[in-house]
Order: C-alpha cells, then sequence, then structure tokens
C-alpha cells in the first residue's frame, strides 16, 4: 500500500475507464446496434466526484473517445433530472478532457497516480473491455492497493477478466445488473441478444456472491474496496458509498 502520501491535488485523481465500442451485435450478428457509455451511469458519477474535489482523468482503449449510447438519453433515465441531463450532453460534447482520453497502456504506465477507479456500464463494455488484455491488470493492481474500485451496471462482468486462480475479488459481495433487468433489455429495448450477457450467473458460477435488488432498484453494494451497482437508477446510492469509500482510503494513505 502507499504510505506517506501527501495529498495534493493532482494525486486525488480518479481514473474513468470508458467503453470506444459504438456498435453491439445481436442475435449472432443478424442484428446490429448503436451502443456505447450509459450517459447518466457516467456523467453522474463524474459529477459526484468532482463536484467533492477530486481530478479525474479518462482512459479508453486507444484512446478513442467514447461513444454515448443514445438509449441513456431518454427522458425516463433521468426522472426528475432533465436539467441535469442537458448538463451532461452539453459535457460530452464539449470538455476537453473527455475529448482527450489517455490509453489503457497509458492508464497502467500511471496506476500509482490514481487513488480510484470507475468503470461506468453500458453495453459497449461488454464489446471492447471485456476482450482487453490491460482490465485485469488494472484491476488487480486496484485490488491489491485497496484502491476504490467502482464498478457500475454491467461493469462488474470485467471482474471476470481476471483467471479464478488470481482473482483477488473472489468471495466478495458483488452487484450488476439483475437478470431479470438483463431480460426486459434484451426483450424489449434492444429487441436481440448479445454474445456477452447472464452476468450475474458468471459472476456467481467463479465465486462472486451476487446479491441484487428490485428491478430498477437505486441499489449498489460496497464490500472493502469494491463498489458495485446494478442499474441506471442506482447513481445516488453508488455515489453515496463510492464517496465513502474514497474517504475511507484517503485516511488509511494520511
Amino acid at each position: 500500500m502507499i504510505t506517506n502520501l501527501t495529498l495534493t491535488a493532482q494525486n486525488k485523481k480518479v481514473l474513468f475507464v470508458l467503453s470506444a465500442a459504438d456498435t453491439l451485435a445481436l442475435d449472432n450478428g443478424r442484428k446490429l446496434r448503436q451502443t456505447g457509455v450509459f450517459l447518466n451511469e457516467f456523467y453522474l458519477a463524474y459529477k459526484s466526484v468532482t463536484e467533492n474535489g477530486y481530478l479525474v482523468e479518462f482512459a479508453s482503449p486507444n484512446g478513442v473517445v467514447a461513444t454515448i449510447d443514445e438509449e441513456s438519453i431518454n427522458d425516463k433515465y433521468w426522472e426528475n433530472s432533465l436539467e441535469i441531463r442537458n448538463e451532461a450532453v452539453a459535457f460530452i460534447k464539449n470538455d476537453n478532457s473527455y475529448h482527450s482520453p489517455i490509453t489503457l497502456e497509458n492508464a497502467l504506465e500511471n496506476k500509482d497516480n490514481y487513488i480510484g477507479l470507475i468503470i461506468p456500464g453500458g453495453q459497449g463494455l461488454m464489446i471492447d473491455l471485456l476482450e482487453d488484455n490491460n482490465i485485469p491488470i488494472l484491476l488487480k493492481h486496484f485490488a491489491v492497493e485497496k484502491k476504490p474500485t467502482g464498478l457500475i451496471c454491467h461493469a462488474p462482468s470485467l471482474i471476470l477478466t481476471i483467471p479464478v486462480e488470481e482473482n483477488p475479488y473472489i468471495g466478495f459481495k458483488v452487484n450488476a445488473v439483475s437478470p431479470f433487468e438483463e431480460f426486459v433489455i434484451e426483450k424489449f429495448i434492444m429487441k436481440g441478444k448479445p454474445k456477452n450477457r447472464r452476468i450475474a450467473k458468471q459472476l456467481k458460477r467463479v465465486g462472486l456472491n451476487y446479491k441484487s435488488g428490485w428491478p430498477k432498484a437505486n441499489y449498489a453494494i460496497k464490500d472493502r474496496n469494491l463498489i458495485t451497482s446494478q442499474n441506471p437508477f442506482s447513481s445516488s446510492t453508488f455515489n453515496t458509498l463510492y464517496l465513502e469509500a474514497l474517504a475511507g482510503y484517503i485516511e488509511t494513505i494520511k
């Protein structure tokens, strides 16, 4: 663990890893659908972190600017927060840091500069991040250093990229999109099945203690350094738990 670290603004930095995928194949490639990062799962976490005094650096495969899933701009995911939705849309259009992500290789080189990691959800990560060799290395580093690691909705599936025999999260309580929510997404929203699915079942199979709330619940879990959440409606609980984890980590390195 890092010790005797003076917490300047520079090292109060949280790494946001974003998918760069923009197209999702469904039903064994018979159908293609626009995809990407889910806007509120990304922006509400970003807003929470930055408004509490932390810096953010964005990283993505090959440093490609993330695409936002068009579905996630829909009013229904923002409840009474349409003003924040408009703020989020303006952010992804205009923010220089968002449009200048570093590569995942650069993120690994800089890994000691970050006090936390967040990977927002969306189907895009099921295409590229799930297949990227840098992801298990990053996740293991943050786990070993006990740095707060936030995985949102579909992102807990990335724990599966770490081989079981060296996976530090085996036995942890974990949340992710629920089986019923996956069914609804596939049946009524995407109207097709992607290649990578049944996240909860896979997490349980490798030895994680999967827990979930009701469909559309504001539900998240914190187990040691790992904070996982269920869906686009879970942001407030996720953000509270993640900020608590950051504060707790900072206390250990003062």
